[in-house]
């Protein structure tokens, strides 16, 4: 199966649409996707244009070229580097987005924070090239946000503590450069060409680009919970949970993801982009309603209840509260890394423990603190890729 929204039956014209959001989410977002169309001399919304260049290793398991093109499609390669070779991709990422190398760079991810996706082989790290499959994602360290990737370093431990994920994801320096490495879950050598098909949840329900923000699509946890099947009801509860635990207000439609396994069977993916956030300078908003409400410092437990229910569990008390119990553990006994955001482990404790007390995250009492905030704006949360802090009119028309 291509995708949870596209089954092989006929498909009116929203069928149509739909069908081409999900090429379209293929591609990166921003400053990326434009440097990319650049290089290619593409328009940035000519969708199977950019696939074309740079679609033969894409999220997922499936690769695109244009057959027409004479030498297409190529013998996939790879080109080993050594530490200063890492340092200066991370470096350059700016202008050469995932690390692609001019003319024979196949690789298109999508997202909005700067990456570069590179193989690891038993003799150390190479670039992919001509669509050889990428095994990890490298995030340097982004101006302006200098503690994020050791932020999502952190965060990434509460995922792992909860069977959330079982990928590696570590703190690492190249030539003196830190960089966040990410293995990539849709990739397994043991799989038909090295690949795992996935799709995002923009995809999997037929939204594009910034709909991923509920505000902006109008789909949020009751979709959702429309695609999974009942067996993964109780991760989704778990994401959500940490999520507001921690601060991680970027859960958003493209920050969960479907698996397709062999036999048609559909299962949601692993926990990925984990990163506490709620000290950012941002409007402290949620990207989807929890039980009913965007604002997080107005979230308590019984929100997170109201979720569980949202997504069709029947009591999800248990599932919060072992949840919430388990992240105030992790964040007692680990320190994140020194160049992680200040007090970002006393937070994330303190954010559990009220939690679990039945206060809201800010330690009101539930009712308090809504009266205190005059209720919620009901907006969609900033976020360092929302369209309301664009300054870019076009960017946000495609």
């Amino acid at each position: 199966m291509l995708s949870a929204a596209i089954p092989l039956v006929p498909r009116t014209t929203r069928g149509r649409e739909v069908r081409s959001n999900f090429f379209a989410e293929l591609l990166p977002e921003g400053d990326a996707r434009k440097r990319l169309a650049d290089e290619a001399g593409l328009r940035r919304n000519d969708v199977m244009g950019m696939l074309a260049a740079y679609g033969r290793d894409v999220a997922g398991a499936i690769q695109i070229w244009d057959a027409s093109i004479p030498g297409e499609p190529r013998t996939p390669e790879v080109e080993p580097l050594n530490d200063k070779g890492v340092r200066a991709m991370l470096e350059n990422v700016g202008s050469a987005p995932l690390g692609n190398k001019p003319q024979r760079g196949k690789t298109s991810l999508n997202g909005v924070q700067p990456k570069i996706v590179l193989v690891r082989t038993e003799n150390g790290w190479a670039r992919a090239i001509d669509g050889y499959p990428s095994t990890h994602i490298l995030k340097p360290r982004v101006p302006g946000y200098q503690s994020m990737i050791f932020d999502e370093e952190y965060g990434s431990r509460f995922a792992r503590a909860l069977n959330l994920a079982s990928f590696s994801t570590e703190l690492l320096t190249f030539d003196g450069t830190p960089a966040l490495v990410i293995e990539r879950y849709d990739r397994d050598p043991k799989a038909l060409d090295g690949r795992i098909h996935q799709e995002d949840f923009n995809q999997a329900l037929g939204l594009s680009g910034d709909q991923k923000y509920e505000m902006f699509g109008g789909k949020g946890v009751r979709d959702i919970a429309e695609v999974i099947e009942a067996d993964d009801a109780e991760q989704v509860l778990k994401m959500i949970t940490l999520s507001v635990a921690i601060g991680n207000l970027d859960l958003h439609m493209k920050n969960f993801s479907l698996l397709h396994l062999p036999g048609d069977s559909v299962r949601v993916a692993p926990m990925y982009d984990v990163v506490p956030q709620h000290f950012y300078d941002n409007d402290g908003e949620m990207a989807l309603r929890i039980g009913g409400e965007f604002e997080h410092r107005l979230l308590a437990r019984e929100h997170l209840e109201m979720a569980g229910v949202e997504i069709g569990i029947r009591n999800p008390e248990q599932i919060v509260t072992t949840t919430l119990e388990i992240v105030r553990e992790v964040a007692t006994s680990e320190r994140p890394h020194p160049a992680a955001h200040p007090g970002l482990q006393f937070a994330v404790g303190e954010m559990a423990t009220r939690l679990l007390a039945g206060k809201t995250v800010s330690g009101e009492a539930p009712g308090a603190a809504a009266s205190s905030a005059g209720g919620s704006s009901g907006g969609g949360g900033w976020r360092w890729d929302n369209p309301r802090h664009h300054t870019d009119a076009s960017q946000r028309a495609e």
